[in-house]
């Protein structure tokens, strides 16, 4: 009889149980931030953003049990996965919301998740061109750029209201960075990788007698129920906004692709390029669902990936229970209502610890790209620096036309677009031959170990 892969062990029920709910510890808070930032941003009310939480732990479920288990030969990687939502997607959904509308922005969604399962299995192909180099670059600047997002959480939204910057709101988010560095240096084990959720629970504590915590929409909120399909009315598809989550889903396959990479590696299991392209579709299959539903593009957790490799817990069934732990929390309101009524200074710091770590992940993805060759380093600079430039520079595109701003001031969209097209050009034509010399070229060539050489092969 032929021993199973560690992968597909089917553990005894408790161990399944205890193991899947440590998952689901593991990523919740970086999971409801998404919904909780940006419907502080879009400036929804609790009740909205309640229904945003549940919805983004119902299809994060679903989308994980489709991951861990496959769904025939359509979708699914069927590795210990871990999926959620993806900040990577937050800056273009808050600009086509101002612009557009929420029917504009969960319609763009939809769209563009239809358009990612249909380009999943050419992706897996060409994947090679989404090295570390474009990858690292965008996560660099998804980081910064969001925390501005997480600083405005902070002081408020209205520069005229009387608790505008008041010294309270930011000492309470500054307390909740302290706690939540002081549990991840100091922490041990699985306090370590929980640290930001016990920061958030310190910041609400500390909260009550500010009288920041409100839970009157708590009890109005039913224990059981289901996220009504496109709550905010008919979708709508404007073609630019379209474009750019499409541009979104492109930077999510990238990222995902290295994750399920490294877990091949972790467990021992070899990817094919099928299983890298049926993850993908789930990727897709998180973006339709999320424009139906009320949700988030997802994504694989990181630091999920790290807990699989720190347990050498390999079994994908741990992850199938995670998820159905994830919809069981996505049916009930009420648990919804009440992660809504978290305070927005103690979510601005649990952000901005959160949106500081997304870069220095891009910081460390561009470790693997050869900086002595002065090609990559300009890409990589000209990438971030043109990124960047609607973050730090206000209004620079405002007499551009209202349909091209969504993707001008989006700088994630602005580095993709860069970093993708340069590398391209310089590193896959005879251009960057010529401004090479043949030694470097040479030199430049990816090691055939890296992920993007084994997804080519």
């Amino acid at each position: 009889m032929t021993t199973p892969h560690p992968v597909d062990t089917r553990l005894p029920w408790h161990r399944l149980l205890v193991f899947g709910i440590q998952h689901v510890l593991i990523m919740y808070t970086g999971c409801v931030t998404v919904p909780l930032v940006f419907g502080a941003a879009a400036g929804l009310d609790k009740t909205t953003v309640a229904l945003l939480i549940s919805a983004d732990l119902l299809v994060a479920g679903i989308v994980t049990v489709v991951q861990s288990l496959g769904l025939g030969k359509f979708a699914g990687a069927r590795l210990p996965i871990i999926t959620g939502a993806t900040f990577v997607a937050m800056s273009p959904m808050i600009l086509i919301t101002e612009q557009y509308g929420l029917q504009a922005m969960y319609g763009s969604m939809l769209l563009g998740g239809v358009i990612g399962i249909a380009l999943a299995w050419p992706f897996a192909s060409i994947v090679r061109f989404f090295p570390p180099l474009v990858s690292g670059t965008v996560l660099t600047v998804v980081g910064i750029s969001l925390i501005g997002v997480a600083g405005g959480l902070i002081v408020g939204s209205d520069a005229k209201a009387a608790g505008f910057a008041a010294p309270s709101h930011i000492a309470l988010a500054a307390a909740v960075l302290v706690v939540a560095l002081v549990c991840t240096v100091l922490g041990r084990g699985v306090w370590s990788q929980l640290g930001v959720l016990v920061a958030l629970v310190v910041g609400i504590l500390i909260s009550i007698p500010m009288g920041l915590v409100h839970l009157d929409g708590v009890s109005k909120a039913s224990w059981l129920g289901v996220p009504h399909p496109f709550h905010f009315g008919a979708p709508h598809f404007p073609v630019t906004a379209v474009v750019a989550m499409s541009i979104v889903m492109a930077v999510v396959f990238a990222e995902s692709t290295a994750s399920m990479l490294a877990i091949g590696e972790i467990t021992g299991k070899p990817l094919t390029r099928g299983d890298l392209a049926r993850g993908l579709v789930g990727d897709g299959l998180s973006a339709v669902l999320g424009g139906v539903l009320n949700a988030f593009v997802d994504t694989i957790f990181n630091q999920n990936v790290g807990a699989v490799a720190n347990t050498r817990v390999f079994s994908r069934y741990v992850t199938a229970v995670s998820g159905a732990i994830l919809v069981v929390l996505g049916l009930m309101p009420r648990f919804g209502a009440l992660v809504a009524a978290v305070p927005q200074p103690v979510i601005g710091g649990v952000g901005l610890v959160l949106f500081a770590t997304i870069s220095v992940i891009g910081v460390d993805t561009l470790r693997k790209v050869d900086l002595s060759d002065r090609l990559n380093l300009s890409i990589i600079a000209v990438s971030i620096g043109v990124g960047l430039l609607p973050v730090l520079t206000k209004g620079m595109f405002d007499k551009f036309p209202s349909q091209a701003q969504i993707l001008l001031n989006s700088g994630i969209s602005l580095a993709a677009v860069t970093a993708f097209t340069l590398n391209l050009v310089f590193n896959h034509t005879r251009l960057g031959e010529f401004a090479r010399p043949a030694s470097v070229s040479a030199a430049a060539q990816p090691d055939p170990d890296t992920p993007e050489a084994v997804a080519a092969t």
